[in-house]
């Protein structure tokens, strides 16, 4: 009969993932389960989810992290992710929406944060087992595991442990040992209670933040902000020097303002009234005026385009 092997946190370590579970000895009929945290931080997002999809008997639980890319809440991290995973990222989503909240078999229960010793599963706030800001303040100063007592061992992730994983009488796995930043990806299988680590090759999260920060910025909705809330967020990342080249841009297209202004009035005074509703400028040919109309980057650039008039290149 096969074991349950779990593995914590992985957060895109895929190389690390693959040599634990050579470690592990894995079999066909081992159940792998993942406690959830696949994505984010890490190389391999993308390389670590296909292997949770596409082997057999394979498991893994909602982390707070796939919770954030089911519902759209993107911090720096999952902004990267989005980026790393490309035309995949869709699929990828959708496929994250349908994990569980929690695992139990006979011999092991998995939750990727915490639960409420001694209440069944089933009616344990998502919040809380998965570990979002909500759901730890549930639990409040309350340490979970150290009120655990049955009646079968239990898996959890979410909180790093250190170079080692968290364990107690038998009971209590918490197997997070901090792949992503440098420290170690750990497994447990059961229900021999066998341990199985192995160190990660970087501080991958470290090395993320600083070769992602370009791409990251390039990513984002600068098309669409009004100029002041452009240049307040531009300061922001003033250490990034991508970032100098974005607002010479800005300064670049509201400078264009008064010439698109005067090349309204132009068009205008060789068109009809009639002619002039059907002109995709209509707007700037009636109010014989940009000003009101080019409040953000892209309504200057489609009114530049309308008009006719060449725009200084794009940083994005």
């Amino acid at each position: 009969m096969g074991r349950t092997i779990v593995v914590g946190d992985i957060h895109g370590c895929h190389d690390e993932l693959v040599s634990l579970l050579s470690l592990a000895g894995l079999r066909d009929d081992d159940l792998l389960v993942s406690v959830g945290d696949l994505v984010d931080r890490g190389p391999s997002p993308g390389a670590v989810v296909e292997l949770f999809r596409r082997r057999p008997n394979s498991v893994a639980v909602m982390g707070n992290h796939e919770r954030k890319h089911v519902r759209g809440i993107y911090s720096y991290a999952q902004e990267i992710t989005r980026l790393q995973l490309g035309p995949a990222y869709g699929s990828a989503v959708a496929w994250m929406a349908s994990l569980p909240y929690w695992f139990e078999n006979a011999h092991v229960r998995v939750v990727h944060a915490a639960l409420v010793p001694g209440e069944p599963l089933g009616s344990q706030p998502e919040e809380l087992l998965c570990g979002t800001t909500a759901g730890a303040r549930l639990l409040g100063d309350v340490h979970w595991h150290e009120r655990y007592t049955g009646p079968k061992p239990v898996a959890f992730g979410h909180h790093v442990t250190g170079r080692e994983p968290l364990l107690r009488d038998g009971l209590v796995f918490g197997l997070d040992t901090g792949a992503c930043h440098g420290w170690n990806l750990t497994a447990a299988s059961f229900p021999d209670g066998t341990i199985y680590s192995v160190p990660a090759r970087d501080d991958y999260w470290a090395r993320a933040k600083a070769e992602w920060q370009e791409p990251v910025l390039r990513s984002r909705e600068w098309l669409d902000l009004p100029w002041d809330r452009l240049a307040a967020e531009a300061a922001r990342f003033a250490h990034v020097p991508w970032t100098a080249s974005l607002l010479a841009w800005s300064a670049s297209l509201q400078a264009l303002v008064p010439v698109l202004s005067e090349a309204a009035r132009a068009a205008a005074a060789t068109l009809s009234r009639a002619e002039m509703r059907a002109h995709p400028a209509a707007p700037a040919l009636f109010q014989g005026s940009a000003e009101r109309i080019c409040r953000t980057p892209r309504r200057t650039l489609d009114l530049a385009a309308a008009l006719g008039v060449p725009t200084p290149p794009s940083p994005l």
